[in-house]
């Protein structure tokens, strides 16, 4: 497997990070995951301008990342992955000695990537079908909207998921359902389509964003208003976003199922057009 280190294409085993490196010590970084369809990138665009956010307000040294596109192309082709495929970027502060504060000299980032094969079929049956998810009390940082590389509390809620037999679990704040452990959360109510607002409290997603232009192409009334967790009875669809989960239908939450406890008319229409739109990249 060739990877990307520090402006080198190399084997990924020969590649060494430092200890000092502030991503192990601190989780000092952020990430990317980009999918590529039939060996194309998909939206690689919208993921480095949201890298490049990321960067500036972390204050990184180095804060335009639109290079890693050709990065994460060559990654594709260098591995011969011309079918359905993710790149991961990860990008750290730097190496430096350990300390809270910045280093001072300042030092350049570690830019990390790999191109992996994706296997869409265990997907597309939970497209198919849907998913049961929980409810977890939000135990996060209050800057959810940087795709940073600390995601212990993502990690613990999600197994947490994985033991119940749950596909995803939902983070809850004030009493508002937010999005997932590694995706985002929408909701039918009264035939409006509803999702929290873009805030600190959530990441705004690739998908979630193409979801909502293909729902205000398609005529679906579009609110982004908080889901309250109180409310929950009012929904009648359900779904999950997410790079590699597409747009996911969900069947149940805490066990009580969500309208007929299976896909909807609203969830069919925007899987229908997100695919049409994925296979025209």
């Amino acid at each position: 497997m060739i990877a990307y280190f520090n402006g080198e294409y190399c084997p990924k085993e020969s590649i060494a990070i430092s200890p000092d490196d502030r991503g192990f010590l601190f989780a000092d970084g952020l990430y990317e995951v980009i999918r590529a369809y039939r060996g194309r990138l998909f939206r690689a665009e919208d993921h480095l301008e949201r890298l490049k956010a990321g960067a500036r307000s972390l204050n990184l040294t180095v804060q335009d990342f639109a290079h890693l596109k050709q990065v994460a192309q060559k990654l594709l082709v260098k591995n011969g992955l011309n079918a359905d495929a993710t790149v991961y970027f990860q990008v750290t502060r730097g190496a430096a000695p350990r300390g809270h504060a910045f280093p001072d000299p300042k030092v350049e980032p570690t830019v990390y990537g790999i191109a992996a094969p994706f296997d869409p079929g265990p997907g597309l049956k939970k497209q198919e079908t849907g998913v049961p998810v929980i409810l977890v009390p939000d135990q996060r940082w209050a800057r959810c909207d940087l795709k940073t590389c600390g995601l212990t509390a993502n990690v613990l809620a999600n197994q947490r998921a994985k033991e119940s037999g749950a596909g995803e679990a939902l983070f809850v704040r004030d009493g508002v359902i937010l999005e997932g452990t590694h995706s985002n959360f929408m909701a039918v109510v009264d035939n409006r389509l509803v999702t929290a607002p873009a805030s600190n409290h959530i990441l705004h997603g690739i998908t979630r964003k193409l979801v909502l232009e293909l729902a205000h192409a398609e005529g679906i009334p579009v609110w982004e208003a908080p889901v309250f967790e109180a409310d929950r009875h009012k929904i009648s669809e359900a779904f999950i976003t997410g790079t590699t989960t597409e747009i996911t239908p969900v069947t149940a939450i805490d066990s009580t199922p969500v309208g007929e406890g299976e896909p909807g008319p609203v969830t069919r229409t925007l899987q229908n057009a997100l695919r049409q739109v994925t296979k025209k990249s």
